[in-house]
């Protein structure tokens, strides 16, 4: 029997990697989607390939909508069928305050990380949904703490980013539970990844360690252990749900 295929956006590095490595493990077959990073997501592919998974990497833009349809389309050639979907895929700009910031700088913050999301869970809808003759599915959005705190003084545009994808669970979760689809989220807090280097601060996790309630940043690893059990039969009965991987925050 065909394992049951995830799409990964984001999947190249970070969370996304991590989430398509550990899935694989699972008994998933992994599409890991990246826009710049083709190497890495070749490297997670291969990883995955080598421990006898399956695992196809895809190239697509998450704000482009038509890259965005061109990557379901490989998927679907590809494997023949989707199962679920992590939306992951999302960007930070440098640390600003709100009147420092430009209108260029926030449609590009919604576009990958609002519109983007909404547009993957519609095609990921389109295959999986029972009113369209899907089997079902699961999606889990990456969220983040900072749709709770606000990141004052810093990514206020990306917190509310996320504040949206909250809403956005919540709505979608909702909209498909007669349908064979839950709708989850994670909210990571403080996390090592490369995406603080993409804001300019590389060590901002590390610096406000000691603002988390267990003094220290999380892995990506504990983050895709989250995510995986949301996308897992364990969590059959679990929808419009958010667990937080926090350390407390």
């Amino acid at each position: 029997m065909n394992p049951p295929v995830v799409l990964v956006t984001g999947g190249s590095r970070g969370i996304g990697a991590a989430t398509a490595l550990l899935a694989a493990r699972r008994g998933w077959a992994v599409a890991i989607n990246y826009a710049r990073h083709a190497e890495a997501a070749e490297q997670v592919a291969g990883q995955i390939r080598a421990h006898g998974g399956r695992a196809l990497a895809v190239a697509a833009d998450v704000g482009d909508e038509s890259q965005v349809q061109a990557m379901f389309r490989e998927v679907d050639a590809h494997f023949g069928r989707l199962d679920a979907l992590v939306n992951n895929a999302g960007v930070v700009d440098v640390r600003a305050r709100v009147d420092e910031m430009s209108v260029q700088r926030l449609e590009r913050m919604l576009r990958i990380n609002v519109i983007g999301s909404f547009v993957c869970a519609r095609e990921a809808v389109r295959r999986m949904s029972t009113r369209h003759g899907g089997r079902g599915g699961a999606i889990v959005n990456v969220s983040s703490a900072a749709a709770r705190l606000g990141a004052p003084a810093q990514y206020v545009d990306y917190a509310a980013s996320k504040g949206a994808i909250d809403t956005f669970t919540n709505g979608l979760s909702k909209e498909l539970a007669e349908e064979g689809i839950r709708v989850n989220a994670v909210r990571p807090g403080l996390i090592d990844t490369e995406i603080h280097a993409s804001g300019g601060m590389p060590q901002r996790a590390f610096d406000l360690a000691g603002t988390v309630p267990m003094k220290r940043v999380g892995t990506a690893d504990e983050v895709a252990a989250a995510i995986v059990w949301l996308l897992s039969p364990e969590a059959g009965y679990v929808t419009g749900s958010f667990i937080d991987v926090a350390g407390g925050r």
